[in-house]
């Protein structure tokens, strides 16, 4: 507190308070992104499993029955023709559509990016932490 530039103890404990105030912010998102990314790898991981499923049915003539969610808690049965494509809904009102090796590939990417992001933010909370 005696250096020269330092104003009084109220000034200065406001100036450490505002930087406490960044840390626990910076903290909150990174926590946040974190719980994203560790919802976002098992679902890719299922829609992979799907996708696996789907390529072992095509080779057969009969449809395959399944569910799909409609709304929260509300499946529809639905019969799916042999196909080689899928529709991926990539977010922001877009979908796209996707030869099933295509789609397996970029979510393989996603996989392999999002675990990446994951591990990048773990040791960004420990490094803050510290």
């Amino acid at each position: 507190m005696k250096q020269p530039g330092n104003e009084t103890a109220g000034t200065e404990l406001k100036k450490l308070d505002e930087q406490y105030q960044k840390c626990k912010f910076t903290e909150l998102n990174l926590v946040q992104k974190k719980r994203r990314l560790k919802g976002e790898i098992p679902e890719i991981k299922q829609i992979l499993e799907i996708l696996k499923c789907m390529q072992k049915k095509k080779e057969y003539t009969n449809s395959m029955e399944t569910r799909f969610l409609l709304a929260d808690n509300l499946y529809c049965k639905a019969l799916v023709p042999p196909n080689d494509k899928v529709c991926l809904w990539l977010g922001a009102n877009v979908m796209i559509e996707y030869d099933i090796d295509e789609a397996q590939a970029l979510l393989k990417k996603n996989v392999t990016t999002a675990t990446k992001n994951l591990d990048s933010r773990e040791e960004d909370l420990d490094f803050l932490q510290d």
